[in-house]
């Protein structure tokens, strides 16, 4: 626990407290500082304030820091991928079948668990530390913050779409060309459970660019470049063009067979058992040092053999 005397300065009179406080400790988010002056934890002479009253210069903020778990998940030794690591952040590469976070129908078992196991300090962050996340069934990198300091700037980082993420994604369909989606995204009004493309005003703006790495004669290799992060964007982008991931079970229907397609071809179809999407590249500004960096992960073995069944058995 640390307590902290904050003199506010004559410059920020007029701002709201809680504001030049955020101003003054940037290694916290305005939330956090916000509800620590909620919770009685932030006093200008002796007495609590709301947020929202105005500085009028000189205030004394008596502030008082704790360390505390902001969930209850717990850790497991579930084994985790690190590809890289120092004392601010963590990327792994997530396997297929890991949910990022406890919620609905998975309190236990997710990459959440496994992180509080491998860095138990993560419990005293946000989500610990998680900043964005990949469905259970798309494998890939992802990026941890192991402090707050961290956990804010990655996450402006997110909103301002200043970090990079290339997917590669197996598609429905022989695509002659790449392109780009821009198209809003929201909650599918007939299927709440379900994202979908939806009339401008009505959703979040979503923009999906796509380039051909290779072509079979009914199925395609792309590479997709997010410039946006929305629920499923990938899967309802590829799906709104006409050529959804190969076995998404939410976006692609039932398995789809070409015509005359041989036994052999049916089979690699109908064993393929998760959506064909693998978040391969990550770049962003380290947090606190600001270089850039960046890191590839190999296509997992299941989406390397799906490609060299659709080689041998869907050639053009």
């Amino acid at each position: 626990m640390n307590l902290l005397n904050i003199v506010i300065p004559d410059r920020l009179i007029g701002q709201r407290i809680d504001s030049a406080l955020a101003a003054m400790l940037p290694d916290y988010s305005r939330s956090k500082i916000t509800a620590w002056v909620r919770s009685g934890k932030a006093l200008v002479n002796d007495k609590t304030f709301k947020a929202k009253e105005k500085v009028l210069g000189g205030e004394i903020v008596a502030l008082t820091i704790e360390k505390e778990k902001t969930n209850a998940w717990l850790g497991e030794d579930i084994a985790i991928d690190v590809v890289y690591e120092d004392e601010d952040i963590i990327v792994v590469n997530k396997p297929v079948g890991l949910v990022t976070h406890p919620g609905a129908g998975n309190w236990t078992g997710t990459l959440a668990n496994a992180l509080l196991h491998y860095e138990p300090l993560l419990a005293t962050l946000d989500r610990a530390g998680i900043v964005h996340r990949l469905d259970k069934n798309t494998s890939g990198l992802m990026v941890v913050a192991r402090s707050e300091l961290a956990q804010k700037n990655l996450v402006e980082q997110l909103q301002t779409h200043a970090v990079s993420r290339e997917y590669s994604a197996i598609v429905y369909g022989h695509m002659i060309s790449g392109g780009t989606v821009d198209a809003p995204i929201g909650r599918d009004p007939k299927d709440r459970i379900r994202q979908a493309v939806v009339e401008e005003g009505e959703g979040k703006d979503a923009l999906t660019h796509y380039r051909v790495i290779d072509r079979f004669a009914h199925h395609t290799h792309v590479k997709c470049i997010l410039e946006t992060g929305r629920t499923h964007q990938i899967r309802v982008h590829m799906a709104h063009i006409e050529h959804p991931l190969i076995a998404d079970p939410m976006y692609g229907g039932k398995v789809r067979f070409p015509k005359k397609a041989d036994e052999a071809l049916k089979d690699v179809l109908k064993g393929f058992n998760r959506q064909a999407l693998h978040a391969k590249k990550l770049t962003l500004m380290h947090p606190i040092s600001g270089e850039e960096m960046s890191w590839k992960a190999p296509l997992p073995k299941d989406l390397d053999d799906l490609l060299k069944a659709l080689a041998k058995f869907d050639p053009i």
